[in-house]
């Protein structure tokens, strides 16, 4: 199962606590999720570890199937068996970096590709400028797996059917092609929501319509998929005899569509947060978290600095040098960390974190494009400047969670 997509959220600041010695912060670590495989395209490609788990499935039921068309391959029909698991997520690989080829042609960044239990996941990090973009963005995956499924059809031209390669290809066709269909129903967060998604959207102009409609008609799907695949199943509407059906692949068919309806309803319900979420994004403003800032120089004793910030009802520090020229930002967490009877003898240059080109941002910035410039250059705090260069104070990451966290309530 596929739930490619807008699936990374954006995220305030990505600090972590400041590494000793030096002030600075730490990097974020790379975006995990498994054990790394590649990066194909210079996108990081990751296998779950639930991926084992689905692996070892697909090689016990597929090996029983092997053990009815090919009874003389005895043991050795697991090998095939993984094989086949293998070459089955190879192929949904594949149907991932359609969307992420996509994705990198309109310039979104992708933040990983992940394998996983029921699939894979494109985590890609922006939304689309329109409605156009979107569908075509979920249209690749579905159609690359057509595209495989009509690769391994024509394999078969070239085998024998009752050998281990004409199993294994047309094993392999049928499963992209149920990777296709599946994924083309028109409910988040699969393709076919997505493609929804883009349509609601071009016809209303509004992309919240989109996803609502689209996200609805998921939770629909899950539903559906919940009581109708072990109805279909037991009344021998997949191909199967009902009364070759025992009581074990009842619960196991109930088991596999609470699971599918699980994620497609945790999906959509998903979606639907996130994209309530970005509205709330624009009030994320960095004029309005920005604290109000007063220079001093590097020699400027700290129970001097305060006394001045609180005559000016301030609230940061900034460091210049004889010119006015801010060169550091002092640390709210340093000043925190000195006793109040020692602050007449500590000089703010010792507390202060030196600016960089990274750490100067413009006051005009906001929503994803606010929280995209401090996820890529990790801080505790940022001087904001004006377009004119003037300073206009200092933005604390700590603030910006804060009001992050506080969107997110107000999201249903």
């Amino acid at each position: 199962m596929d739930e490619s997509g807008d699936s990374g959220r954006p995220q305030p600041g990505g600090t972590g606590p400041a590494a000793p010695g030096n002030g600075k912060p730490r990097r974020p670590r790379e975006p995990g999720g498994g054990l790394l495989m590649g990066r194909p395209f210079g996108v990081p490609v990751y296998v779950a570890p639930s991926w084992f788990l689905v692996a070892a499935l697909i090689t016990w039921v597929f090996g029983g199937q092997l053990d009815r068309v090919l009874p003389e391959l005895g043991a050795a029909r697991y090998l095939v068996s993984l094989f086949f698991a293998i070459a089955f997520y190879a192929s949904v690989l594949v149907h991932e970096l359609a969307h992420t080829v996509a994705a990198l042609r309109y310039r979104l960044p992708v933040r990983r590709i992940q394998l996983q239990f029921f699939g894979g996941v494109s985590e890609i990090e922006k939304e689309t400028e329109t409605p156009g973009r979107e569908f075509v963005l979920a249209f690749v995956g579905p159609l690359l797996s057509l595209v495989l499924a009509g690769l391994f059809y024509l394999g078969m031209q070239f085998v024998e059917p009752g050998t281990v390669p004409g199993v294994l290809l047309a094993g392999l066709m049928i499963s992209n092609l149920i990777v296709a269909a599946f994924n083309l129903l028109p409910g988040l967060p699969l393709d076919g929501g997505r493609m929804l998604r883009a349509v609601v959207w071009k016809i209303t102009g509004r992309p919240m319509s989109g996803t609502v409609a689209a996200a609805w008609v998921g939770r629909a799907l899950a539903v559906t998929v919940l009581i109708g695949l072990p109805l279909l199943t037991h009344t021998g509407g997949l191909g199967n005899n009902p009364d070759d059906i025992s009581g074990m692949d009842t619960v196991t068919d109930a088991l596999l569509a609470a699971i599918l309806a699980a994620i497609i309803w945790t999906g959509a319900g998903n979606s639907l947060r996130m994209a309530r979420l970005r509205e709330h994004l624009p009030d994320l403003r960095a004029r309005a978290l920005t604290r109000r800032a007063v220079p001093v120089e590097a020699a400027t004793p700290l129970s001097e600095a305060l006394r001045r910030a609180n005559e000016a009802g301030a609230r940061a520090l900034v460091v210049v040098d004889g010119h006015g020229q801010p060169k550091a930002v002092v640390r709210e967490a340093a000043i925190v960390s000195v006793p109040e009877h020692r602050r007449p003898w500590v000089a703010v240059s010792t507390l202060a974190q030196d600016l960089t080109d990274d750490m100067r941002i413009s006051a005009e910035l906001t929503g994803e494009e606010l929280l995209d410039t401090l996820r890529t250059s990790p801080a505790t705090e940022y001087l904001v400047l004006e377009e004119t260069g003037e300073i206009y104070g200092v933005l604390s990451t700590a603030d910006v969670e804060r009001a992050f966290v506080a969107a997110m309530a107000r999201t249903p």
